[in-house]
């Protein structure tokens, strides 16, 4: 079942159980596709990648959002980013632990050869390629500095 399908089925739950949370993340989602599929002209189906580049875009949003709204003290604000934002990680491939994200860029580095922090794009390329949908780029970068800085 594609991504849109799954949304829209959700989307039907969501309205009978009168989940106003779920419901609108659920429409975020479903917005984003919308919005990807006018931008390339078709109304084919945008590809997996894309589907899973939107739904990481969609949960940073929120997760942004809520930090901004905790460091103003609006916690009343910051809730609901985070329920929407776990809303959307529902359809994301299931998430790296930082271990796994480490093993897989010391694999990346020893391949590429890497030797310091002037290396960074050639691994952080790959490693973004590999880890699509599997991590957030943030932590890729982070992992990525400090191994390259060792």
């Amino acid at each position: 079942m594609s991504l849109q399908d799954q949304v829209m089925t959700e989307l039907k739950a969501a309205m009978r159980a009168k989940d106003a949370v779920k419901l609108e993340a659920l429409r975020a989602i479903k917005s984003g596709i919308l919005l990807a599929q006018t931008e390339s002209g078709s109304k084919e189906e945008i590809t997996e990648e894309e589907e899973l580049k939107l739904l990481q875009k969609l949960v940073k949003q929120r997760k942004d959002s809520a930090a901004i709204y905790k460091e103003q003290n609006r916690e009343d604000l910051a809730q609901p980013e985070l329920d929407q934002a776990a809303v959307i990680e529902q359809f994301l491939p299931a998430q790296l632990s930082e271990a796994e994200i480490e093993q897989k860029v010391k694999d990346i580095i020893a391949k590429t050869g890497a030797s310091g922090m002037k290396d960074m794009g050639k691994v952080m390329g790959m490693a973004s390629g590999e880890l699509a949908g599997k991590a957030d780029g943030k932590t890729i970068s982070m992992i990525v500095k400090r191994e390259l800085s060792n």
